[in-house]
């Protein structure tokens, strides 16, 4: 699989355009307000030219200080007036993007914890830190300061052009046209920025991968000496963000220095022509004068909505990643078919049916695989490595999708069932635990936020953690993580099983999830487990027997395929695979 085909989606300039409105929509009122105040602080700016216009013509006109000194009095009032507007202005503005940023966050991690699992293993961890971090930071802030900042200039220079046009229509026409070489170079930029931000968050996203894959494996990649491989990718991804990079920088340099020779020529060409006019007696010096004023006051939000293009390039292809979850989360089943929020029955029997599955571009795993899971029964599915029993387990827990036939949870494929569905009905738990950063109370809470003391001490007691965690120091309040208190991997693989302890599941699947266990507290827990789960479905990828002892019935897999089904007594009777697999580890192991 491609680089490109792992990334998580993208919102199209119609997705970013709905989601803006969205967010507008869900704080109008603040909206509303901060737009107010922007329109009145932009009118009581307009006053000023117009003011030292008519002091002008008062003047040439001869008619004493007294109306010069009442139109100077006013011009320090209305400068009084836009002075404390435009602050007020800017603190809604900066209320109104804090309030909408929050939203965004809020949106981005509730969409990541309602993306199927294999879409996170697809997408990988570098993809979504990069937009949880750097782009939703980014979004940050524009919110916080250019938004409130474009909205007050864009106001200010929509304001100024209608005074230039009505001082003097030909005076605004003039204006406008020598404002021909920005629209072209803006058009320009604008064509070609945002497809170079998204290939620069891309590349950022990718930088971010393979130094977390590389920080994650570290070990690995020493032990198998691949350090120079793994530096030789890192130098690849680097260059290509490098030159990601260096495109976007391409475009501001051609942008920026084309707008900034340009600022001076509406004022210049307002004075030539005003000039030609007046001497035609067409137009009074004073309008002259205010409307080179207002074309030079221009030149000031015109640099602000400029300047800030390159940062709302930036941002809107940041928000199109950050928002392009929403389009993971609805990417549906192959064939067309969407989530189902159906709520399987308690009693729910799983039936898998002619089941084939091949891991993309790769050889087919599982064939033809036929299984039926009793409600409340315990199955062991056991067999060489390789068999396909990580993979039929995955299935089972709605991660992957059949390649062909059918699992089913009460009728309704496991696949289809909606993420916060399928995760009260199944539950897979794996040797590959972690540790949230927060109190130990908190990371036990996450499998049932309204869970009682009582209730994570009985779970606790289930998994056999209760007497190292009552040896902390603060007990359940004990801080865990980095900073924190250090858990190793058995302890972080009891508290991964506590939590399905409370999480309830109707089904819990264990892939080898007391490996990290010493055998006897591994076989102490899983008995603790069972009596706990009474009633509840659970299935467990066994690589020590005893786990298929205990078992109400074992499956045996073999290169993708179901050879064997029955209990632990019938298959050793049968004198097949089981028995072989049961002869040869009860020759390592007592038997109790």
């Amino acid at each position: 699989m491609s680089a490109a085909e792992t990334l998580l989606p993208v919102a199209d300039r119609a997705g970013v355009r709905r989601a803006v409105l969205r967010l507008v929509r869900a704080d109008r009122r603040g909206f509303a307000g901060t737009l107010l105040l922007n329109v009145l602080a932009a009118a009581a700016g307009l006053t000023g030219p117009w003011l030292v216009g008519r002091i002008v013509d008062e003047v040439r006109a001869g008619r004493g200080t007294g109306p010069v000194d009442r139109l100077a009095l006013w011009i320090l009032v209305c400068s009084l007036a836009q002075l404390l507007l435009a602050r007020w202005a800017r603190r809604a503005g900066n209320r109104f993007g804090e309030r909408t940023l929050a939203r965004v966050r809020e949106e981005y991690v509730d969409r990541v914890l309602a993306l199927p699992s294999s879409v996170v293993e697809r997408a990988g961890t570098g993809d979504l830190t990069a937009r949880g971090t750097a782009d939703v930071a980014t979004v940050g802030s524009t919110l916080r300061d250019a938004g409130p900042e474009l909205l007050i200039s864009g106001v200010q220079a929509l304001f100024v052009l209608g005074a230039v046009f009505a001082l003097d229509p030909l005076l605004g026409g003039i204006a406008l046209l020598t404002l021909t070489p920005i629209w072209l170079a803006l058009r320009w930029y604008l064509r070609r920025a945002r497809d170079a931000y998204l290939a620069q968050g891309a590349a950022g996203s990718a930088v971010a991968e393979i130094v977390a894959a590389t920080a994650e494996g570290a070990r690995t990649v020493e032990a198998f000496g691949l350090a120079e491989r793994r530096i030789a990718a890192s130098r690849d991804s680097l260059e290509l963000s490098r030159r990601a990079r260096f495109r976007t920088l391409f475009l501001r340099s051609v942008f920026f220095p084309v707008i900034e020779t340009t600022y001076a020529v509406p004022a210049a060409a307002a004075l030539l022509l005003g000039g030609w006019l007046h001497a035609r007696g067409e137009v009074g010096v004073g309008a002259v004068v205010a409307a080179a004023l207002y074309l030079r006051q221009f030149v000031d939000p015109l640099d602000q909505i400029l300047m800030r293009v390159e940062q709302l390039q930036s941002s809107g292809a940041s928000f199109a990643r950050v928002e392009g979850l929403a389009r993971a989360r609805d990417t549906g089943p192959a064939d067309g078919r969407t989530a189902t929020g159906a709520n399987p029955a308690p009693d729910a029997r799983i039936e898998v049916r002619a089941l084939h599955y091949a891991y993309e571009h790769g050889a087919e795993v599982l064939h033809g695989v036929d299984l039926a899971v009793r409600p409340g029964e315990r199955l062991a599915l056991v067999g060489p490595s390789g068999a396909g029993k990580t993979t039929l387990s995955r299935l089972l827990a709605g991660i992957d999708r059949p390649g062909t036939g059918s699992v089913t949870v009460g009728g309704v494929p496991v696949a289809e069932l909606a993420p916060e569905v399928l995760r009260r009905q199944v539950v897979l738990v794996t040797q590959e635990h972690h540790v949230f950063l927060g109190t130990l109370r908190d990371n036990l809470r996450i499998a049932e936020p309204a869970a009682t003391d009582a209730e994570l001490w009985a779970a606790l007691t289930a998994v056999g953690a209760a007497a190292w965690v009552r040896e902390l120091p603060d007990g359940l309040g004990t801080r865990l993580g980095t900073g924190g208190r250090p858990t190793d991997g058995s302890r972080a693989q009891q508290l991964a099983l506590a939590r399905v302890v409370l999480a309830d599941p109707h089904t819990l699947i264990l892939d080898e999830a007391t490996a990290l266990l010493d055998p006897t507290t591994a076989r102490h827990t899983e008995r603790a487990l069972a009596a706990v789960l009474r009633g509840r479905t659970v299935i467990a990828v066994a690589h020590r027997l005893h786990t298929a002892h205990d078992a109400d019935r074992v499956a045996v897999m073999e290169h993708g395929r179901l050879t064997e089904l029955g209990t632990h007594d019938e298959l050793v009777a049968a004198g097949g695979t089981y028995a072989a697999l049961w002869r040869t580890w009860h020759g390592d192991a007592v038997q109790p």
